[in-house]
């Protein structure tokens, strides 16, 4: 098991309303089942960093799209240090890690019109302190992303528009490429039913939390 030394470090990535909330959940009971332990993290965290952010993604606070991602990246790095409930502190002690959103979009999501060099040089001191084990991404095109949102949700937030949503897409796609990360990335398929993409997530990561090659 992962867990035996150092914890598996999962991310789930995907534009908003690809159903990410639901298969964490359920990736976890899996992992749990077989004896692993395992938490759940997201960004924004509860950092001072982190509160600015959500005031900004709830627009109550209005700046600039630079300094958004530069919020978003000194979030991270308390995100992976803390030494209460940080990232590395969980992994070290052999607890599992799944993380909502973890890639460069993610701090870069109302952010569409950064170049993508400029925000993976500005994520380079998080990289280096922590790179996912294994990344799943949960592929839907926006005509269905905005369609689960409207129907699971109260409100959307000011980035949960069709054309966001899609240039979103494709700048996840775009940081793969530049990374050539293909290695640890797997693409889901996230059209199907629910159980169905909980199968292809634990078809793909299960070697992580179980002995098995």
């Amino acid at each position: 098991m992962a867990n035996d030394k150092r914890g598996a470090f999962v991310v789930l990535e995907g534009i908003d309303g690809s159903g990410k909330g639901t298969q964490i959940r359920l990736l976890k009971q899996r992992i749990e089942a077989e004896g692993c332990p395992v938490c759940c993290a997201a960004e924004p965290n509860d950092s001072p960093f982190g509160a600015m952010i959500h005031q900004i993604m709830t627009g109550r606070i209005r700046t600039t799209n630079d300094v958004i991602a530069a919020l978003f990246v000194a979030d991270r790095l308390d995100h992976i240090q803390n030494d209460t409930n940080g990232l590395l502190k969980y992994l070290n002690s052999g607890i599992n890690v799944l993380e909502d959103r973890y890639y460069f979009s993610s701090y870069a999501y109302q952010s569409v019109d950064l170049p993508m060099d400029w925000i993976m040089q500005a994520n380079a001191p998080c990289e280096k302190l922590l790179r996912a084990d294994m990344t799943l991404f949960i592929d839907v095109p926006p005509e269905t992303a905005i369609g689960r949102i409207e129907q699971n949700r109260m409100s959307k937030e000011l980035f949960e528009e069709k054309d966001r949503l899609a240039r979103t897409r494709e700048r996840y796609f775009e940081a793969f490429e530049k990374r050539r990360d293909t290695e640890n990335v797997v693409i889901i398929d996230g059209e199907g039913e629910v159980a169905e993409i909980a199968e292809k997530i634990w078809k793909a990561a299960k070697h992580l939390f179980l002995n098995e090659k």
